[in-house]
């Protein structure tokens, strides 16, 4: 599905599933309705979404000859991984343990290159050579003492990765970038964060020299392969949350020379006024699945909190006048949700931005907290509601 020069499509973490059997089928079930009601008379885009035990099991002799045989014949193109949950997503608790194993554990270097050695498999079947994968970014800040413990050795593994990807290149001539996907409360939040990292860290004279080792390239190829191959994953909700400003984070990037690999369309809530009555009706939307960061702000200070608990239980907002946004997806086509706002005018304003110049060749839609909307905002038909999201980041996108 395509959107001026842009790949459109959703990812898949939307469909419960984390072996490779419970995956497929879930694919089979969801996808050509989907597709259906989206897109009936042209290909389609996929973001997929695989865990590490998915993964490992569709690397398997003939698995991956079947999933292309499927996507064959419902007119289906995978252009994009997800590569940022490792394990279970769906109907456990998740929180925090989202971001393990991190970027200092190798464990989520062999998942990435795994993921990235199917995906310069899946995607040349589908016409692409050119895909994307995106990851944490990084670690999550709660697990290192400061934001800087650790961040050579994060660095060393991103370096490594993107060596691997100029291996993959080489081998298959399919090109893929690994997208870091900057989170509140994560080592890389903000987008002046992550451009320091990026140019102090990714793209400096110290990763250019492992690089070089590590692909056996010249200094100058090894510089080029890093912007190649290390770029970031602009999620819309995350910036929102983080009260970003659509035209200065992609100003900021575009200065640093930073690609935007892939742009999640994504809303977050938003609560313009805090209150006691506020406070109470968005516990209501806590749950022991997902963590729902919230950012607060008071004049031009940030505070940030890991999840709605402890926003509301800090109390800040007793003595102050601030506003939140939380990070709880809402469907992009919604105004609002429970009674509280979205967040969908940032993702107006940045498609507004791609229609005008665009940010990336990969957009997705990523709404995953469908089942755990209250019961009166879950739709009738996940299918349809995820068509509705499509459509509407298309015509806004065109």
């Amino acid at each position: 599905m395509r959107v001026g020069g842009a790949h459109l499509g959703y990812c898949t973490n939307v469909h419960p599933g984390e072996s490779w059997a419970e995956i497929d089928a879930s694919l089979r079930l969801h996808l050509p309705e989907v597709k259906r009601h989206a897109a009936p008379h042209e290909p389609f885009g996929v973001g997929l979404r695989l865990s590490a035990r998915a993964a490992e099991e569709l690397d398997a002799p003939g698995a991956i000859d079947a999933f292309l045989a499927f996507l064959r014949s419902n007119d289906l193109y995978v252009f994009t991984l997800n590569g940022f949950p490792f394990g279970d997503f769906h109907g456990t608790p998740v929180k925090e343990s989202v971001y393990r194993p991190d970027w200092s554990d190798a464990a989520r270097l062999d998942y990435t290159l795994r993921l990235a050695r199917l995906l310069a498999t899946i995607a040349p079947a589908g016409g692409l050579r050119e895909a994307s994968i995106s990851t944490l970014p990084g670690t999550f800040k709660a697990f290192v003492s400061s934001s800087s413990e650790g961040a050579s050795r994060i660095a060393d593994a991103l370096v490594a990765c993107a060596a691997g990807l100029v291996d993959i290149e080489r081998k298959t001539g399919c090109r893929i970038t690994l997208a870091l996907e900057p989170e509140p409360c994560c080592l890389l939040e903000t987008i002046d964060e992550t451009v320091q990292f990026f140019t102090e860290r990714l793209y400096s004279p110290a990763a250019v020299a492992q690089m070089a080792r590590l692909s056996g390239l010249d200094a100058a190829s090894a510089a080029e392969a890093l912007r190649r191959h290390l770029g970031v994953c602009l999620d819309l909700c995350h910036a929102a949350v983080e009260f970003e400003d659509p035209a200065e984070c992609v100003e900021a990037l575009r200065r640093a020379g930073i690609p935007i690999a892939k742009v999640q369309v994504s809303a977050g809530l938003r609560l313009p006024r805090v209150s006691e009555a506020a406070v109470a009706s968005l516990a209501t939307l806590a749950d022991g699945v997902y963590l729902h960061q919230v950012v607060e702000k008071h004049g031009e200070a940030l505070v940030r909190y890991t999840d709605i608990d402890v926003a509301s239980t800090a109390g800040r907002w007793r003595e102050a006048d601030v506003e939140w946004r939380v990070h709880f997806h809402v469907p992009v086509f919604r105004e609002s949700l429970a009674g509280f706002e979205s967040t969908r005018a940032f993702v107006e304003a940045v498609l507004a931005l791609h229609r005008h110049s665009p940010l990336s060749s990969h957009l997705e839609v990523e709404t995953y907290t469908w089942t755990v909307l209250p019961e009166a905002e879950r739709p009738a038909s996940l299918d349809e509601a995820i068509a509705h999201e499509l459509a509407w980041t298309r015509e806004r996108a065109a």
